[in-house]
């Protein structure tokens, strides 16, 4: 089978592009593959981050991809079409994670030629920060495709509210393994600066409103003084009202923040330091940041939000706080470390899913639901 991706890849840099990259390698080893990438995702005033591109202390892995599409230029919307429906695939697989990609994304799906199967890859069908546009926009895109692979129950009812007749792939999402093997917990704190033998509390990844870590912080705010918070990751838009937060709380010498990117040879840094990761957000599909660390075998504390419960407390890999608040976390964080076998129950539980969750069955499992269509 010939496969066209089209969605982030290199020097595009973050979350979508590595799942990218990993999806290409996996497919690569039973198909035909290529890949196409943006050239231009958003407008820079749009991007609430720093930069949308690698940079030179990356460490990225460089992936060969056409660079063609730019989401505001609708003749690159053609151009990329063209290029795709010239090398004649059989199938094209995209991502889908927000609304603003609908227009180009949905051109282009609709004008690749009438012998490409369609089948997008859905991180969200409904963001977590929604808008008044993402329903329409969302359902033209859903329209213009063939079947589609979701990764949590949460995404799949998404939608089949929008496309009842949806033909999809419900497929866990695969582990992260380029981050390399975990580290001496006293060799990963003593490059971080903080002390090992404190309980070592993870928020890690992108910080947005709906990921909760103000939630987090007040969570900490009463938690005894053996429990310290690390929080890694760049934040989109103003740390202020989270430094504003940290400054409040009696404990902040405990509260250790690195508010940048984290490159791909540092994430081990962080997760070899962790006794738990905590995932407090007030929205959410499925987490790649569970897959990551599912990778360093560090059980979690997440929120029953989207499908967190399903893939995470339903799996026995770590504790699901009922609802999105400070003293429901530090209830389930303070039952974590006052059960000194839970923590093995739960690394067992995470060996398991490893097992389970490899891209090569990704990538069976989507061609294999392509082939059905």
């Amino acid at each position: 089978m010939r496969i066209a991706i089209l969605s982030s890849f290199y020097p595009l840099r973050g979350g979508i592009s590595q799942f990218n990259a990993s999806m290409l390698a996996g497919l690569g080893k039973l198909h035909d593959t290529r890949a196409f990438s943006f050239k231009r995702q958003y407008p820079g005033i749009l991007f609430p981050g720093k930069t949308q591109y690698v940079t030179s202390d990356d460490e990225a892995v460089p992936v060969e991809a056409d660079a063609l599409l730019d989401t505001v230029n609708p003749f690159s919307w053609g151009k990329t079409a063209r290029a795709i429906r010239k090398w004649q695939p059989d199938l094209l697989v995209m991502k889908y994670w927000m609304s603003w990609f609908a227009p180009s994304l949905g051109w282009v799906e609709r004008h690749v030629g009438p012998h490409c199967k369609v089948v997008p890859v859905l991180d969200n069908v409904i963001p977590h920060e929604p808008h008044w546009f993402d329903k329409p926009l969302t359902r033209w895109f859903l329209k213009g495709c063939d079947g589609f692979v979701t990764m949590s129950q949460s995404v799949t009812d998404d939608l089949l509210t929008l496309r009842p007749d949806a033909r999809y792939a419900l497929l866990p999402h695969p582990l992260y393994a380029h981050f390399g093997e975990k580290l001496p917990r006293e060799e990963a704190a003593a490059r971080l600066g903080i002390d090992p033998s404190l309980k070592t509390l993870l928020f890690f990844g992108l910080i947005r409103d709906y990921k909760g870590l103000d939630i987090l912080l007040e969570a900490f705010r009463n938690l005894p003084e053996d429990y310290q918070l690390v929080v890694a990751g760049e934040p989109y838009g103003s740390f202020d009202k989270y430094q504003a937060l940290i400054d409040s709380i009696p404990g902040k010498e405990r509260i250790h923040v690195f508010p940048d990117y984290v490159r791909d040879s540092e994430v081990k840094v962080y997760f070899s330091t962790a006794d738990l990761t905590v995932l407090p957000y007030r929205s959410a599909t499925q987490s790649g940041i569970s897959s990551v660390s599912y990778h360093f075998e560090v059980p979690m504390v997440v929120t029953d939000v989207g499908g967190l419960k399903g893939t995470i407390g339903d799996r026995g890999t770590g504790l699901v706080a009922p609802v999105p608040e400070p003293d429901a976390i530090r209830k389930e964080i303070l039952r974590y470390f006052a059960d000194t076998s839970l923590r093995a129950r739960c690394v067992d539980a995470i060996r398991r899913e490893k097992e389970r969750l490899s891209w090569d069955r990704f990538c069976t499992d989507l061609t294999a639901f392509a082939e059905q269509l």
